[in-house]
C-alpha cells in the first residue's frame, strides 16, 4: 500500500529549488546576493535612513566553487528574538501586507540559507543591533527542514561596543563566481542607478568598487492599506473574517472599515447591486454567500481606484540623477505616470531614456528594467517592457541605429504580476501595457525635440565651415565693387557667421533638456 506523507514549505523548496531561482552554482549566487542587499535596501530606505551597503565576495583559496558571501547594511536591524525565524522559517517575515516592497513570497533569504545548508552544510551567521537598542545579537543557525523551524547552533548577546544599528549576513555556499560575475556587476550597478541615494561598495575577489551616492533625498515611503473590493477571493474574505473582533459587526461595515476607497454610500450601492441585505451579519454568511460576494466584488463597476499611499516611486527627478550617474548621457528625460490600477492592484509607471555620452551604441535600445526598485536582469526577451520598446518605429523619434539609446522602466505596485516565483520577468497586464507606451512616447518626444536641435546645430556648424572656407573670397570681392577695404568686410561678415551660429545655439541652450 502506497504511503502518504505532507512536505513542511522548507522541505518542498529543498527538493525544488529551481523554483526559487537556485538552478545551479551560478545563479544561486546572484540570487543569494540579490536577496541580501534587497533586505538591507528595505531595511533603511523605508525609515529614513540613507543606504550604506557592504557586499564582499570571497573565494575559499582551496575550492573556488565555495564562495562567501557577507552583506553588511546600516538598516534599523533585525527584533532579537525574531531573528531565528526570520532566517530560518520559510514563509515568515514582515511583508504579508498591502504596501509596495522588494520581497514578496518571504522566501528568498531562507532559500539562500537552505541552499547553502546543503551545498556546504554550512550555517548563516547573523549580526544585528536593532535601532535604538543598548543590545547587540549574533547567531549561528540552520533550518529544519522536516520541520521547517530554526535551529540554532549558537547565540550570543551583548551590550554595543559603538553607536551603531544594522544588519550583517554571512552565508558560505557552493558557487560559480566565474560565471555569475558578470550578473552581479551588473546588478549592483543598476542598484546604483534606480538608489541614487544609497552609497554601494562591492569588494570581489578581483576588484573594490564603490558607488557613492549623488543626493540625499530619499522617496516617500509606501503606507500600509487596505485591500480593494477587486483584489479580494473567498479565501481572503474568510480569512478577514476570522480576524474580526466581533461577529455582529453587520455586511455595510464590513465593507466600509476594511476594504480601500468604501464609502457609506458606495457600500449600500454595491450590496444593493449584488442582492445583499446591508444589515445581515457577517457571522451568517454561508460558503455560498461569499462565492457570490467575491464574484460580486470583481464585478462591480462602481469602485474607485486605489490610492496610491501604498506606493513609493522614485521619482522623475531621482531617476534622472540615478541614470546620470551610472550611465553618463549627454541627454536623458524622465518621467513619472499618475497611479493607474488593474485588478484593484494600484501601480505607478516610471520611464527614463538617456542618449550619448558613454551609451555604446547599439541595433536597438539597450533596455534596463527595475520592478519595485529591483533591477531585472534575467528573461528580458519575455519582459512586457521589451514587448512595447521593441514595438516603437524609433525613426518617428529621429534615432537611427546603431544608436547610443538606453531606455529606463521602473514599475511599483502592491503587487508586481510577474511571469514567475524567479521575479525577473513582469506579465502583459494590458492596464501596464498602456501605461508603458504612453510613459515610453512621452519621453521620446523630448529625445525627438533634443535630436532636432542637434541636427539644426550641426547644420550650422557646417555652414559656419562653408562660409568661413569662402569668406575671404567673399570679402575681397565685395572690396573691389564696393572700395570697402577687405578687413573692415571680413569683420562684417564674421559678426554675421557668429549671429547666425549663435541663434541656434541659443535655442539648444534655451529649449534643450537632459545633461550634457
Amino acid at each position: 500500500m502506497e504511503r502518504f506523507r505532507g512536505l513542511s514549505p522548507a522541505e518542498f523548496f529543498h527538493r525544488n529549488r529551481e523554483v526559487a531561482g537556485f538552478a545551479n552554482p551560478a545563479r544561486a549566487l546572484y540570487q543569494t546576493i540579490r536577496e541580501l542587499v534587497e533586505n538591507s535596501l528595505d531595511a533603511t530606505e523605508n525609515h529614513g535612513i540613507l543606504p550604506v551597503i557592504y557586499v564582499e565576495v570571497q573565494q575559499d583559496p582551496e575550492n573556488e566553487n565555495r564562495v562567501t558571501v557577507i552583506v553588511a547594511d546600516n538598516g534599523i536591524g533585525i527584533p532579537l528574538h525574531e531573528v531565528p525565524n526570520v532566517f530560518g522559517r520559510v514563509f515568515y517575515g514582515s511583508k504579508y501586507v498591502i504596501r509596495q516592497s522588494r520581497g514578496v513570497f518571504g522566501l528568498g533569504v531562507k532559500m539562500a540559507v537552505l541552499y547553502a545548508q546543503m551545498t556546504t552544510g554550512k550555517p548563516i551567521y547573523v549580526r544585528t543591533a536593532p535601532l535604538n537598542s543598548p543590545v547587540e545579537g549574533e547567531y549561528y543557525l540552520q533550518i529544519d527542514i522536516s520541520r521547517n523551524i530554526p535551529h540554532v547552533l549558537r547565540a550570543r548577546f551583548r551590550r554595543k561596543d559603538r553607536d551603531w544599528h544594522g544588519t550583517v549576513v554571512k552565508l558560505t555556499l557552493e558557487g560559480s563566481w566565474l560565471l555569475a560575475k558578470k550578473r552581479i556587476l551588473e546588478y549592483i550597478k543598476r542598484t546604483a542607478l534606480i538608489t541614487p541615494y544609497a552609497s554601494i561598495r562591492l569588494k570581489t575577489p578581483e576588484e573594490d568598487i564603490k558607488f557613492k551616492r549623488v543626493t540625499r533625498k530619499l522617496p516617500e515611503p509606501p503606507s500600509t492599506g487596505l485591500y480593494h473590493p477587486r483584489g479580494v477571493d473567498i479565501e481572503v474574505l474568510k480569512e478577514m473574517l476570522r480576524s474580526l473582533n466581533s461577529n455582529d459587526i453587520t455586511l455595510h461595515e464590513f465593507l466600509v472599515k476594511n476594504f480601500e476607497g468604501v464609502g457609506e454610500k458606495i457600500a449600500l450601492d454595491f450590496l444593493s447591486w449584488a442582492g445583499f441585505d446591508p444589515g445581515k451579519k457577517v457571522k451568517d454568511l454561508k460558503s455560498e454567500d461569499l462565492e457570490q460576494l467575491a464574484t460580486k466584488m470583481k464585478a462591480y463597476e462602481g469602485w474607485r481606484r486605489p490610492r496610491p499611499y501604498t506606493l513609493s516611486p522614485l521619482g522623475s527627478q531621482l531617476l534622472e540623477e540615478g541614470v546620470k550617474r551610472i550611465l553618463s548621457p549627454e541627454f536623458v528625460a524622465a518621467v513619472s505616470r499618475p497611479p493607474s490600477s488593474y485588478g484593484g492592484h494600484p501601480f505607478i509607471v516610471e520611464a527614463a531614456i538617456a542618449y550619448g555620452g558613454e551609451i555604446p551604441p547599439g541595433d536597438s535600445p539597450l533596455l534596463l528594467r527595475f520592478a519595485n526598485r529591483m533591477p531585472l536582469l534575467y528573461d528580458e526577451g519575455v519582459d512586457v517592457s521589451r514587448k512595447i520598446v521593441d514595438s516603437i518605429d524609433w525613426s518617428i523619434y529621429k534615432v537611427k541605429f546603431p544608436a547610443p539609446l538606453a531606455v529606463v522602466i521602473h514599475i511599483c505596485s502592491t503587487k508586481i504580476p510577474f511571469k514567475g516565483v524567479g521575479k525577473e520577468a513582469i506579465a502583459d497586464v494590458p492596464e501596464i501595457e498602456r501605461e508603458l507606451e504612453i510613459a515610453v512616447r512621452e519621453i521620446s518626444r523630448e529625445l525627438r525635440l533634443y535630436l532636432s536641435r542637434l541636427e539644426r546645430l550641426q547644420e550650422a556648424r557646417r555652414k559656419e565651415v562653408i562660409f568661413r572656407k569662402y569668406m575671404k573670397e567673399v570679402a575681397g570681392a565685395l572690396s573691389y565693387i564696393t572700395s570697402i577695404r577687405e578687413e573692415e568686410l571680413l569683420l562684417k561678415l564674421e559678426e554675421l557667421v557668429r549671429g547666425e551660429l549663435g541663434k541656434v545655439s541659443f535655442v539648444e541652450e534655451g529649449n534643450g533638456s537632459g545633461s550634457e
